[in-house]
């Protein structure tokens, strides 16, 4: 399947992305070996493969949650770059 160097400058442009003629033409060769991949996918038979989220099975791949003593609040705020009163003081982000 071949995309074509004016479909890679449609969705350039609509991802505002300014492109040159190299790498409009790399980006085709490279999005229309992709796409001849993702072909050759869906020849592949799959009747009677049950869809599946990971390769393999997982059950619970988080650990017990455990109780662990706290980090000391010198240490906590040993690299700090600014800190008032035992906290760090961060940049405001909400007007």
């Amino acid at each position: 399947m071949k995309i074509t160097k004016e479909e890679v400058l449609h969705v350039a442009n609509l991802a505002r992305l300014d492109m040159d003629d190299d790498a409009v033409e790399k980006f085709s060769e490279q999005i229309g070996t992709i796409l001849s991949y993702m072909d050759s996918l869906n020849q592949v038979e799959t009747e009677g493969v049950p869809p599946t989220s990971h390769a393999i099975s997982l059950n619970n791949a988080f650990r017990e949650d455990e109780e662990k003593d706290s980090l000391e609040r010198g240490a906590a705020l040993a690299n700090a770059p600014e800190q008032e009163d035992g906290c760090f003081v961060v940049p405001r982000i909400v007007g």
